[in-house]
């Protein structure tokens, strides 16, 4: 069993963040990257919303410049995946990965949350070239362009209205006749000249060449198929946090999501969580980043009391 200080589980930007911050508290935080350093911003093909870099930047490049950071200051990069935790017994937990078992004195998630997809021909090979699931980071790029977004609850319309301010036309295509999203959000879209629908249709397939360039659906009460031009297809029908590993160890809220106190700390003392895990709202990198700052920051100070406190035991 490898005894560490921090283990950090997720290499999102919420997760090198906390590991610079403690990394240079001189903790040598083990960061347990999994298969893809840096979460989802790794595939975003440019992020122009992140503080800092005025014009705008790859997210891979904007991974390897958190990864150097951290790294400078002594993180350690461990492309594992976490198999089991332990978090039940008070510090030092217990995280397994396929290779090895770390015993950690305080341990920070940074798990992130994955967008339910639609699962169809053309999805994940357009994904960077015209299919994208944040109209925040990437709408800026279809300005006069017709886009097309899929789903039919509050975040569908809330980032549907959002592309308005860039796109030429935004569709919205819904597998039912009415929308779950709230009343307001679809006045403004219907008040939108911009904004239009697309009811009873299922999207069946993304197609293009080098991008995308239309979406094949059918209608689900006549069954037509056609085929709509498009330059973009903007897919939000939820997300899921990634945090099946905590079940039963840590509270979550209703829909699965850590949940944290204003210091980013679990229902469990030591254990903290930052960026998309906890966050449902915003899932943009400079709120994870700061989150993870403050994840960092705290279990630095936790481990600190901690220490205090068993220096102050053994003295008596």
């Amino acid at each position: 069993m490898q005894s560490e200080k921090v283990v950090i589980i997720g290499s999102g930007p919420a997760g090198l963040t906390a590991a610079l911050y403690t990394a240079r508290a001189n903790l040598k935080p083990v960061v347990l990257a999994g298969m893809q350093l840096g979460g989802q911003v790794s595939i975003t093909y440019e992020v122009e919303n992140y503080p800092g870099f005025p014009d705008g930047l790859g997210g891979p490049d904007l991974v390897e410049k958190f990864q150097k950071q951290a790294e400078r200051f002594g993180a350690q990069i461990e492309y594992d995946i976490a198999t089991e935790v332990d978090l039940t017994h008070g510090s030092p937990f217990m995280v397994k990965t396929a290779s090895k078992t770390y015993q950690a004195d305080t341990v920070i998630i940074t798990t992130g949350a994955t967008p339910h997809k639609l699962s169809i021909p053309g999805e994940s090979e357009f994904v960077g070239r015209g299919v994208s699931y944040c109209a925040t980071c990437d709408g800026f790029f279809f300005r006069g362009k017709d886009v097309v977004v899929v789903g039919g609850g509050d975040s569908a319309l809330e980032e549907g209205i959002f592309l308005t301010r860039f796109a030429n036309k935004v569709n919205l295509i819904h597998r039912r006749d009415s929308l779950r999203a709230g009343t307001l959000l679809q006045s403004r879209a219907n008040a939108s000249e911009k904004f239009g629908f697309t009811w009873d249709t299922i999207v069946d397939e993304i197609a293009g060449k080098d991008t995308v360039e239309a979406v094949r659906v059918h209608n689900i009460k006549t069954g037509a198929v056609e085929s709509i031009k498009t330059d973009g297809v903007f897919i939000f029908i939820g997300h899921y946090p990634n945090t099946d590993l905590f079940k039963g160890q840590l509270a979550l809220d209703e829909h699965g999501y850590l949940i944290t106190d204003k210091l980013m700390q679990t229902s469990v003392q030591g254990v903290f969580a930052a960026g998309e895990v906890q966050d449902p709202v915003y899932r943009q990198v400079a709120t994870s980043v700061g989150q993870g700052t403050a994840a960092g920051m705290s279990a630095i100070r936790w481990l600190e009391q901690r220490e205090t406190a068993m220096a102050a035991a053994a003295g008596k």
